[in-house]
């Protein structure tokens, strides 16, 4: 074999029989991925096609466009009250970039990292890439999903070096509380972590203002951010980091053989959203909440599904226990008979296995649809 030894062996794919069967289901209704059927807004779209059309095609400097850099220190002014300078932010090809470059910075082999489950997938293997030993701690529904102080504290050790926080979360659809935020900022400064705060779903709380962590603490915080979801770019792929100016010296060197930069008419793009955030971000948030609270609404009426409110993002996790199944044969059965496509909750942590996920990324009409067909079943 002339792979590298990590990769001879293909890691266990909990999706793989649901995706070859989805690949020959006709009538699929796909709630799987997180990519909404939203388009990007048409002004974003012209305003980046007219910078590309007047020679904005070039590299930008390497940590991005200062135009770029100063919308999202402009954004998190007007929207957060929180002040970044320039050198203190990096854009990238999307957020998982982000979380790689800041996980390779920090990150000296055996170097442990906290993740609450159920994660964001990509989680485990990035810090592994990095070097890393993650170290997965639960939340539990009775807890809103939130994390509990005490299993926090129990899991960190003189090895801790980081924090992967992500609120408002996928896949659970929770948003922490600020006493939360601020309980986890005080002991980051007790031990001394970094906590690499995933806030791509920064726009998506819908009941309460979200704040970011960069406010409690701000010397041990990296902020990764998207504007995947906000604005519905999910395949512009543009992102960004804001961390300490070293970090961000220490990632532009690090990305140099990577990347180099961000594409250049994804940078324009996101200068226009940013930069008129207040008039497109909640268009798209009205949107998925009011998915999310009929898709509560349809839960409630099906015998064998339960779900804890839904607070944010684009996801519902739904409790399947009344099923008697467990997620990935659960998915399975559902895909055959109603051709519905779920994730099983297993595939973000074992403490997921009671659960499914939805992405919402369909308009009303197809959710009813899937709905109906659900409600036929019985277990």
């Amino acid at each position: 074999m002339k792979l590298a030894k990590k990769y001879q062996q293909a890691p266990v794919n909990i999706l793989s029989q649901i995706t070859t069967i989805a690949k020959t289901t006709p009538n699929l209704i796909d709630f799987s991925i997180g990519d909404p059927d939203l388009i990007t807004d048409q002004e974003i779209i012209e305003a980046s096609f007219q910078d590309v059309k007047s020679g904005q095609t070039k590299y930008t400097e390497a940590s991005g466009d200062i135009e770029l850099l100063e919308a999202i220190s402009g954004f998190y002014d007007r929207t957060y009250d929180l002040q970044f300078p320039t050198k203190e932010i990096r854009a990238t090809v999307g957020a998982c970039h982000a979380m790689y470059l800041a996980l390779q910075a920090i990150i000296d082999p055996g170097d442990e990292v906290i993740i609450h489950e159920p994660y964001f997938t990509p989680y485990k293997d990035q810090v592994l890439a990095a070097g890393g030993v993650p170290v997965f701690i639960p939340t539990y529904e009775k807890d809103d999903f939130a994390i509990n102080m005490d299993i926090l504290n129990a899991a960190i050790t003189s090895k801790t070096k980081a924090l992967i926080l992500n609120s408002p979360n996928n896949p659970t659809g929770a948003v922490f509380s600020k006493e939360i935020f601020e309980e986890i900022a005080a002991l980051a400064k007790k031990h001394d972590f970094y906590i690499l705060s995933d806030e791509v779903y920064d726009g998506f709380s819908f009941y309460e203002k979200f704040t970011p962590m960069a406010k409690f603490a701000p010397e041990h915080t990296i902020t990764l951010g998207s504007l995947s979801k906000n604005f519905a770019m999910t395949g512009w792929r543009i992102g960004y980091m804001i961390a300490g100016e070293y970090i961000i010296q220490a990632v532009k060197a690090i990305n140099e053989g990577i990347t180099f930069s961000a594409p250049s008419p994804s940078q324009r793009a996101a200068i226009h959203a940013l930069n008129n955030a207040d008039k497109f971000i909640p268009e798209v948030t009205k949107t998925f909440q009011k998915r999310l609270e009929y898709v509560g609404k349809r839960v409630s009426e099906i015998p064998y599904l339960s779900i804890h409110p839904v607070k944010g993002t684009i996801y519902a996790f739904i409790n399947i226990s009344g099923s008697g199944m467990t997620s990935v044969p659960f998915c399975e059965y559902v895909l055959k008979e109603t051709q519905v496509l779920l994730i099983p909750g297993l595939a973000f942590g074992d403490t997921g296995d009671n659960y499914v996920r939805l992405a919402a990324t369909q308009d009303l009409d197809v959710l009813k649809e899937a709905f109906d067909r659900l409600a036929k079943l019985s277990f």
